[in-house]
């Protein structure tokens, strides 16, 4: 007889879930012993839960599938929390599988126990608790379900210890999805049809397998500029006469000024969130808006919308494509003003500092010499600017960034990347802050045989912040200020070779680390004063 750890493992299994990533825990060892030496599923074991979460996110983003994490109770679940927020806010489908206390103990206060369905509400789009072992077969096909629909995000399942062991009689259950809606694009289609300065926003929908194909026939079918949401740069080739930028942070003025004169904003697969739009300021009030999300409750909450669809926008990009476009005289010259305004952003300077590289240069020599199937994965930090605002991506590179600005996440997406694709290179950039968080995943990296090559920025410093400090409270430096321990003897320790850059000089040995066969770790003595206001 199956026990409901099995029943859970298999279901998965069945769904094409290849991979698991855990830090192991007495209070699910049902699951791992379900897992041991399992035929179809892969348990890689993180060093951190945070870092365990952090892979299996960006596992999913290169899958499509869910990604898979095993914690165990109270401190591996809170260590985990940072994966669940980061699902939420990259529209990732994560599925967070803890061992939880026994039955007996629910609700008093047992060692290490805690109510996750307090803890994770607001951030996981369900959480459930299994009482019984007849309920695993149903909860895991609910999870799996939740996660993958409407707009995908992460999931939250306890399993009390004693459960997880205990025989299951109840059937596995198929994984269930809702077909998309078929989307009716006619009113769609007149809108564009009529539009001289259109903008084609495009975001989380497009990340779907097949996604960025459907979005370049797009545009190019219909003569539309796109507009990437939030760090989603690799959804469209960037040297496009089509690609008009992405929304970031702080975007220019003039571009942010030419946005705002567009007759008719197509937002497909976003929710409009507040940085792809500027703080709640594009579209603006009065601009026309068409709103394609999977969910409704992303619709016309905070942007009125002249057509709101609950559809999926992929199914409307493929509905589009089947119909006959218009593209009006006016659009060529918007188009190439558009176009125009992104390209005189994209320039990296030329100046040199005294206290070290500005590693916007390391950026634009990372990506001179990444191919053209490359992953970059970057953490949180002012190092990672250059590659969102500076490069020109296109498919199939893929640029795996922490959407909710997260800092630990380079380094264990970068094990995630090589290990589902080691016949690509994977480059992996983070700063001196997010090294310390997770750079001690690259452990797990090693023992896999997996080569990522790591580029450290090393500033001395939580950039970032600093920033944020020197315009608010110029010259008053607290608690953004580092003391480094060697990095180069650092990364040694991890058995992979080691390069040190000082200089510029030294571009051409961090040309030949990048190039070279097998894993690098790459120290870059980097400016303070190049980020700086």
């Amino acid at each position: 007889m199956a026990t409901a750890a099995e029943r859970l493992i298999e279901f998965l299994a069945d769904q094409g879930i290849d991979r698991a990533f855990c830090v192991p825990g007495e209070s699910y060892i049902a699951l791992l012993d379900a897992l041991h030496a399992h035929p179809r599923i892969d348990l890689v074991i993180a060093r951190q839960e945070g870092g365990a979460g952090f892979m299996a996110v960006a596992d999913a983003k290169l899958t499509g599938r869910p990604g898979v994490v095993l914690v165990s109770r109270g401190p591996g679940a809170c260590n985990a929390a940072i994966a669940v927020h980061t699902a939420e806010q990259d529209a990732v489908p994560l599925i967070l599988l803890i061992g939880q206390v026994e039955k007996r103990d629910l609700r008093r206060n047992a060692f290490q126990e805690i109510d996750y369905a307090n803890m994770f509400r607001g951030v996981a789009k369900w959480v459930g608790e299994a009482t019984d072992p007849e309920q695993v077969p149903e909860l895991i096909a609910r999870a799996y379900a939740v996660a993958m629909q409407g707009v995908p995000g992460p999931v939250v399942l306890s399993l009390p210890e004693d459960i997880g062991a205990m025989s299951c009689t109840a059937p596995p259950l198929p994984a269930t999805l809702v077909a998309p809606a078929l989307a009716d694009a006619t009113s769609i289609a007149e809108a564009l049809r009529r539009a001289g300065r259109p903008i084609l926003l495009a975001g989380y929908g497009f990340e779907a397998p097949g996604g960025r194909d459907a979005l370049l026939a797009l545009a190019e079918r219909w003569h539309l500029p796109v507009a990437v949401s939030f760090r989603r740069q690799d959804l469209f080739p960037n040297a496009h006469p089509l690609y008009a930028g992405d929304m970031g942070l702080r975007n220019p003025d003039a571009q942010r000024e030419a946005f705002a004169e567009a007759d008719l904003v197509l937002a497909l697969g976003t929710r409009l969130t507040d940085i792809t739009t500027q703080g709640w300021t594009w579209p603006a009030p009065g601009q026309r808006l068409i709103h394609v999300c999977d969910e409704p409750r992303f619709l016309g909450w905070q942007f009125p919308a002249e057509v709101a669809l609950a559809a999926n926008p992929l199914a409307v990009a493929q509905a589009l494509l089947d119909m006959q476009p218009g593209a009006p005289a006016t659009r060529v010259g918007w188009n190439k003003r558009l176009r125009d305004l992104q390209t005189a952003d994209s320039q990296i300077g030329t100046r040199s500092f005294d206290d070290g590289i500005a590693f916007a240069k390391v950026a634009a020599l990372i990506h001179r010499v990444a191919p053209a199937d490359a992953i970059v994965t970057l953490d949180a930090g002012t190092f990672g600017a250059p590659f969102y605002r500076k490069l020109p991506w296109a498919p199939p590179q893929r640029l795996l960034a922490p959407i909710s600005g997260a800092m630990g996440f380079g380094m264990p997406a970068a094990v995630a990347a090589a290990l589902r694709h080691p016949e690509r290179t994977v480059i992996c950039a983070l700063g001196d802050g997010g090294a310390l968080m997770t750079g001690g995943e690259l452990a797990v990296a090693v023992a896999r045989g997996a080569a990522i090559k790591m580029v450290l920025s090393d500033n001395g410093s939580y950039a970032s912040i600093r920033i944020h400090q020197e315009r608010q409270h110029p010259g008053r430096v607290s608690g953004t200020d580092l003391v480094n321990p060697e990095f180069a003897t650092w990364a040694a320790a991890f058995h992979v070779p080691v390069t040190v850059a000082s200089t510029e000089a030294d571009f051409p040995a961090i040309e030949a680390a990048l190039l070279a066969p097998g894993p690098a770790a790459i120290i870059v003595k980097t400016s303070l004063a190049a980020v700086l206001p």
